[in-house]
Parts: C-alpha cells; structure tokens; sequence
C-alpha cells in the first residue's frame, strides 16, 4: 500500500479506517474522499520539524492550491499552519471559514487592482510581490488607507531541478519573479525600499515541485543567503524572513522514493545556519509552503465501473462514471496513480486495461497499463489513490458534467465537506 491509512480485509479497500464500499454505498460515486487525520499528521509534520530545528519564528505555510475548500482552513489553522493563497477565490474561501487573515500570503503573478483591493479589505497579512507594476500598485492602496503594507520579494535563484517543465518554477527564464542573475531582484529591492507605504520583510523562492531530496533546498538556500548578505552589503538592508517556497514530494506509486519530512527540514536547517554564520548575516524567520505534501496521500477518488471493452488482440478499456472533469493530471501531466479495485482488492490482477473516462474525448485518460482483475464488471469499485491534491482544485465542468463531493472521514465518523454539484447547479448562471 502506498500511505498507512489504506488497508484491505475481506477483499475491501479500507482508507482512513472507513470501507470505501460503505462509502460509496452511503455517498454515491464518483466520490473524493479525505482523511482529516491524515491531513493534521502531514500538517504536524511540518509544524512541529520546522520550529525543532530552525526555531520557534520558523512557519509552514499551507499551499492553497493543492485543494481549497472551507474545511480544508480550518484544519490547517488549527495544527497551528498559515496559508498561502493565489486568487480572490482562495482569499474569500480563507476569509468565509473564518481563518485569521494576518497568517494569510498573498501570491500571483499578475494581480490587478481589484486583487489587491480585495486582498487588503480581507485584511491579507503579506503580500509576495512579483513584478514592478505590482508594487506600485500596493503602495498606491496602502497609502489610501494609510497603512503600510508586509510585503515579501518573489525571487528567482535560476535553479533548475529538472521537473516537469510546467511545474518548474525557479528557473531565470520563469515568468514567476525578479531572477537575482540579471540584477532585477537587487534594483527591485532598493526601489522598494524607497516605498513610503512598504514594510519589506524578505523575500520568497519556489524551485519545483514533487521533490524527493533536499539537495534542491539547500542549493536554493545557499543562493537566496548570499543573495541577502550582498543586499545587506549593498544596500545596509537586511532580511527578516525567507521563505523557502514548497516542492516536497509525495508516493504516487511503488516505485516514487519515500521521503522523511523531518529529517529533510534537519538537513535543510543545519545548512541553513552553517550558511548564516559564514555570511555574518542574521538568521532571518523561515518559512516553507507544503501543499501536495499535505493533502495528496490524504484523498482517493472512489468510481463505479461502467464498462469494460475488450479489443482482442489489440487494448482493453475499463471506463468509469469519473474522468479528467474530476482529474485531469493525466492529460496535463501524464501523472502515474494507483488504481486497486477496491471491491476485489484481494483478486489476482492478471487484466491489464487502461482506466480512462466518460468525457467525449480521447485524452480522457485517468491511468494507461494498470493491472486489474480479470472479472472486472460493470458496477464494481476502483479506487485512485493519492489524489488529495490537485484534483479537487483542478476539476472543471467539461461537458456540462458536474463535480464531485468531498467527502471526509475523521476517525469513525463521515460527513460531507463540499456538497457535489448538481445539474441544476450547472446552469444556475445560464441567462
């Protein structure tokens, strides 16, 4: 089993302790379904590693993105996690679950005015700051209100951590950022320092994304603790904070490495004060922003089976009542999961297939080359597993199919997270 919270008996899939039959019986399929448990030991993780060995100023922050829903805050708030967000549509969702915005960082690569608006009204505590334009912008709103307002430099090392190309982000060329090579990030920084209505606080990185090893980190900490103490020589302005961005990895299959949060925080933090110490610069409070790392192994997607194609001497196809509506890493990423039929967990799987969708589309592929029973039929169970992130947040309404509920399981007990959407709840903006 990839994660600790599956297990099978009496050739059932069980995950966070719940019967994932029970659980398509009692909540219809397709269904996402989390386990809060999961999610506040991923959390506490990152909590409790972080202030051991860089301090008690030291804060994860949870990455919005991987999945944001009301519950999903408060959860997080209450393992003792900020959060970052990236849109209006994360802002308000934070604000309504009644999440305290002053641990709330504000990213994006293009916010306009009404963005930043929004953002200050909701009392957003920082923002990261990618381009010129935009800090004009907030000093500009801020000297409205009379305020100043944190603010963090989004900052580019030129890292590149040979990733999938759509999620490497660190690179010079990236178009998130100001690349420290160019002598962008250091102009930016003196300008803003000339800013009436900016507090600047630091500066950010983001390298990549599902990283298995730290070597990455501590590559980019090296170049972000140098590029502070050169500021710090240049312009006599020294960091408070820096944020590390996120990026660890998570199993997907067998074959993905296991990673040791903690042990990879240690390794990340002795450098990081090894590396402070040589520069003669003060350590400045560290931040990181989990996302994938703290949902993914807490979600699978449960599907009833609608029918199973043999084309003699050539594929075979076991279609199912989801598809990339509900996930669509496959078409993007190519991205490898785990599927088990969770009603015959304990069969032999000697049926290789491909798992694909009901969308009119030929892309609509959850998985190619699994392995599943041979007497796969129509009505039986698959679960996917891992796809606690970027699932939920990704889903659409392709062909006018609505999207699913989140279903959570915490302990013995299940409740609804976010109801699944009607048809009626498809055309509700029709005109």
């Amino acid at each position: 089993m990839i994660v600790n919270n599956l297990y099978i008996e009496n050739d059932t899939l069980f995950f966070g302790g719940h019967s994932t039959v029970d659980l398509a019986e009692k909540y219809g399929s397709p269904i996402y379904v989390m386990d809060e448990q999961k999610i506040r030991e991923n959390c506490r993780k990152y909590v409790n590693g972080m202030k051991k060995y860089f301090g008690d100023n030291a804060k994860p922050f949870y990455a919005s993105k991987a999945c944001s829903f009301k519950r999903i805050y408060n959860i997080v708030e209450s393992e003792g996690m900020g959060v970052d967000v990236v849109s209006v549509g994360e802002i308000y969702t934070a604000f309504k679950s009644g999440y305290n915005m002053k641990n709330v960082c504000f990213h994006s690569n293009s916010k306009n005015d009404y963005d930043i608006n929004f953002a200050m009204d909701c009392g957003v505590g920082c923002f990261v700051v990618d381009n010129v334009e935009e800090l004009d912008a907030i000093d500009c709103f801020a000297g409205e209100r009379g305020i100043k307002q944190k603010i963090l430099f989004r900052v580019t090392p030129g890292i590149d951590t040979h990733t999938y190309e759509a999620v490497n982000t660190g690179k010079v060329d990236s178009k998130f950022g100001f690349p420290i090579e160019t002598g962008a990030a250091m102009e930016i920084t003196k300008y803003a320092l000339a800013k009436e209505h900016i507090d600047l606080a630091g500066f950010h990185c983001h390298v990549g994304s599902q990283l298995f090893e730290s070597s990455v980190f501590i590559r980019s900490a090296e170049i972000m603790l140098q590029f502070i103490a050169e500021v710090k020589s240049t312009l006599g302005y020294e960091a408070k904070e820096l944020d590390l961005g996120g990026g660890y990895g998570v199993r997907y299959t067998e074959n993905d490495p296991t990673i040791d949060i903690e042990d990879n925080i240690r390794q990340v933090a002795e450098y990081f004060k090894k590396k402070c110490s040589e520069l003669n610069i003060n350590e400045p409070a560290v931040s990181m922003e989990p996302g994938r790392s703290i949902v993914a192994d807490a979600g699978i997607t449960l599907y009833k089976v609608g029918n199973v194609k043999r084309i003699e001497g050539y594929k075979n196809y076991v279609a199912i009542d989801g598809g990339m509506t509900d996930n669509p890493r496959y078409a993007l990423y190519e991205s490898e999961y785990t599927v088990i039929a969770a009603d015959k967990a304990n069969e032999p799987c000697d049926f290789l297939c491909d798992l694909v969708g009901k969308c009119c589309e030929s892309g609509d592929i959850i998985q190619p080359k699994v392995m599943l029973p041979e007497s796969i039929q129509r009505g039986d169970l698959v679960a996917v597993l891992t796809t606690g992130a970027y699932n939920f947040s990704m889903a659409s309404n392709y062909n006018r199919i609505p999207r699913l509920p989140v279903i959570m399981v915490n302990g013995d007990e299940s409740y609804v997270a976010v109801k699944g959407e009607t048809l009626e709840d498809i055309i509700s903006r029709d005109i």
